[in-house]
Formats: structure tokens, sequence, C-alpha cells
């Protein structure tokens, strides 16, 4: 069955089946450091069922587009972390078309089931590597998405770090194919206030570990000072994730799930 992944830069992609359309992280709005605009508007997220937003950074839960889309589309639904609601709520989001996602909770969409998994994130960096753990309970304010679909099963991780026990739940949710975020962290960053993720490496580490096919990098593109580097992860993949390969995606270009989860 036709399954179709888009990326949109940064941590944002679509994905259309044939029974539904989400769309994950997905950020429209103008910013001083973005490289290029949002190659989509919303006529393009025209039909979504369901908006995964990863935590409440603006890059993944772009609110001032979200509402102009829930404003056009009366069934789309919007699912953030569910200590997050208050804060959608506040940026202008209808509380009663959000959905207060929390890791075991699964959510139905069509032919798609969307398992919450925990990521390991910060709003700020004085608070950052908190509140991502399965043992924080209602407090996980970061989330990743595993999206079972009729071609294969999908990780979007947001932001996050490695965690204990996050590849062993990759492992276990069956996870083909991922969508890491490769930009890194290091110290001049934090002490801007820009909250880190994993790196190449540490991608390719964590997909190995959790058994994953193939590794889609993202979240290192967009935004100025904040990159990744795609040079550095083909140089480390043959090491680090030998039995694994690294899909690079174009912007735009639809890809079918299933060339991923097949190699």
């Amino acid at each position: 069955m036709s399954v179709a992944l888009t990326w949109i830069g940064q941590a944002g992609f679509l994905l259309r089946t044939p029974a539904t359309r989400l769309a994950l992280d997905p950020f429209l709005s103008d910013h001083p450091d973005r490289r290029f605009p949002s190659p989509v508007g919303l006529d393009d997220l025209a039909g979504t069922e369901l908006v995964l937003a990863s935590h409440e950074h603006l890059d993944h839960l772009d609110a001032p587009a979200l509402g102009a889309l829930l404003e056009r589309d009366p069934h789309t639904r919007v699912v953030v972390p569910a200590p997050a609601v208050p804060v959608a709520v506040e940026a202008g989001l209808p509380r009663d078309r959000l959905v207060a996602a929390r890791p075991g909770e699964p959510v139905a969409a069509g032919d798609v089931t969307v398992h919450p998994v925990p990521a390991l994130h910060g709003v700020h960096v004085a608070d950052a590597y908190t509140h991502g753990l399965p043992g924080d309970g209602d407090q996980v304010r970061y989330l990743g998405y595993v999206l079972e679909t009729p071609a294969g099963r999908l990780y979007h991780a947001g932001d996050t770090l490695r965690w204990p026990g996050q590849a062993e739940l990759l492992a276990d949710l069956g996870v083909e194919v991922a969508l890491l975020p490769i930009n890194g962290r290091d110290a001049r960053r934090e002490a801007l206030d820009i909250v880190g993720n994993l790196d190449a490496g540490e991608a390719l580490a964590l997909a190995r570990d959790a058994a994953v096919a193939t590794v889609v990098p993202m979240h290192y593109d967009l935004m100025e000072g904040n990159l990744g580097d795609l040079d550095e992860l083909a140089r480390l993949a043959p090491s680090l994730h030998p039995e694994g390969r690294v899909a690079v995606l174009a912007r735009m270009a639809e890809t079918l799930l299933a060339d991923l989860v097949g190699g």
C-alpha cells in the first residue's frame, strides 16, 4: 500500500497514506534565523487529520500557522505533549482541537496508529535534559512519535538526546525507519540558550542499537547557527551502523516509505 513521506525542512514532514494525512512538526512561519522560507503553505496541509508536534519550540509547534490551519479545516487535530497543552492554548490554539499525548497512550488516525514515546530535551538550557524519561509520568514534556502505517513503522524523534532504554523501546515497537536530528550540541550554542540534540554519531549508534534499518537525518538544514553535518554522518555510517543505511531526503520530494523500509 502506498505510504509517502515528504520532508519540508528542519524536523517537518508530511505523511500520506491511503486513508489519512498527517503532518509532523511542520514549521511554516517566518523567523529571522531561517535560511530559506517554508516550501509549503497552508494549502499543502489541507485535509491533514493529525498534526504531531513533538514539543513547544516554535520550529516544532508553530502555533501561528497551526491556528490558521485549524480555522480553515474543522477536522484537523493537533497532538502535543500533555504538559504543553496550556502553552498551546495560551498561544491561541483552541483546547478542543488539541490531543494531550502521553507515552504509552496510542492515538489513531485513519490507517495509522501513533505511539508517543519520550524524548530528552528542554525548553531552555537551564531546565534542559529533564522531564523526558518514562518515569516522569505526566511531566514528559518532549515526545517523539512512532507511526504504525500500512507500509512499515516510522520513528520521528522530535528533538532528543539518547536516554536509557530508548533503543530497547524502539526495537520493541519494531521501528524500521528513524527520522533523527543530527545537529548535536556544544557550549557555544548552549550559552545562547539553544538546547541540543543527538549528533551524527549518536544518531547512528541509536539506530544501530535499536536495529533500525534506515536513518533519515533531519534538523540540520534550516536555522542559522544550529546546523548539522551530513558529511560527518556519511563518514561515520560505515563504522557505526554497518548493517543499516542512511537515506538523505530532498526537500519536497515525495518518497515511498516502502522504499525506505526495504532498502
